[in-house]
């Protein structure tokens, strides 16, 4: 149980500092004006594995689906609504779709 408090905690001060989400979907159709730069998205996690202290989850909003990779917490509960910052990198775009991540 601490875990997942400590998880909500980590969600909750997330969400705080992202005023002014980028929609994903922004992101991804304009994925070289984006790359290498900080963004805030926010949304619901589907998603999330973590082990050793570190994670990736799925996070969408009402635009697209984003993976988040997180090096330095575990990633929060399935279902949690969060808000996150991170560095995004286009790893890859063929046509009109662009495999990305946040980190």
């Amino acid at each position: 149980m601490p875990l997942r408090a400590f998880a909500m905690a980590c969600a909750l001060l997330a969400l705080a500092g992202c005023a002014g989400a980028t929609p994903i979907s922004e992101l991804l159709q304009n994925s070289s004006k984006y790359n290498g730069k900080t963004v805030s998205v926010e949304g619901e996690v589907k998603e999330s594995a973590g082990l050793l202290g570190r994670g990736a989850y799925q996070i969408k909003d009402d635009t697209g689906q984003l993976t988040v990779l997180s090096e330095s917490s575990a990633p929060p509960p399935t279902g949690s609504k969060i808000g996150v910052k991170g560095v995004f990198e286009a790893l890859l775009t063929i046509g009109s779709r662009s495999l990305a991540v946040l980190r």
